[in-house]
């Protein structure tokens, strides 16, 4: 269960470099970890560039945002340089993160039930626990919202 005041499922996925991101290697500052669908789609776009817009202000708080979806590596490459997007994004095409996050499974997309990424972003603190859940996101509520809860950490 991905519960508030828990520990955070360790990982390791690769970023858009090809390069290894491991959680371990992370924590010693809170860490943002956004789950998404698909690059360049409408709503995930927009939940990108949200985070890029507000940029200063999660270096600011000395927060790691990862942004992770099934896409592989060059979709992820192209995606950040169309946008010009500052933080990570993560492949996760086995979706074994996901799983472990409980942001992959049954979902209800225009009236017809399907299987895929949940949009949901869990705040991990310096110490590795689950700060806070955002269990269903919107894209445009995202960034504000988990700004309010790194100012309410204080």
């Amino acid at each position: 269960m991905i519960d508030e005041g828990k520990a955070a499922p360790g990982f390791t996925l690769k970023d858009q470099d090809g390069q290894k991101v491991a959680l371990k290697d992370l924590l010693g500052s809170p860490v943002l970890l956004y789950f998404y669908s698909r690059d360049n789609t409408p709503g995930c776009t927009t939940q990108a560039c949200d985070i890029r817009d507000r940029w200063s202000q999660f270096q600011d708080a000395g927060v790691t945002v990862l942004g992770v979806s099934p896409d592989d590596a060059d979709s992820h490459t192209r995606f950040r340089a169309k946008y010009d997007l500052p933080h990570t994004l993560l492949s996760d095409p086995d979706h074994r993160v996901m799983q472990a996050y409980e942001a992959w499974g049954e979902k209800n997309m225009y009236g017809k039930k399907t299987v895929g990424v949940i949009r949901s972003s869990v705040l991990i603190g310096a110490d590795g626990t689950i700060v806070k859940r955002w269990k269903r996101i919107g894209a445009k509520q995202h960034a504000e919202q988990v700004l309010k809860a790194i100012d309410a950490l204080g």
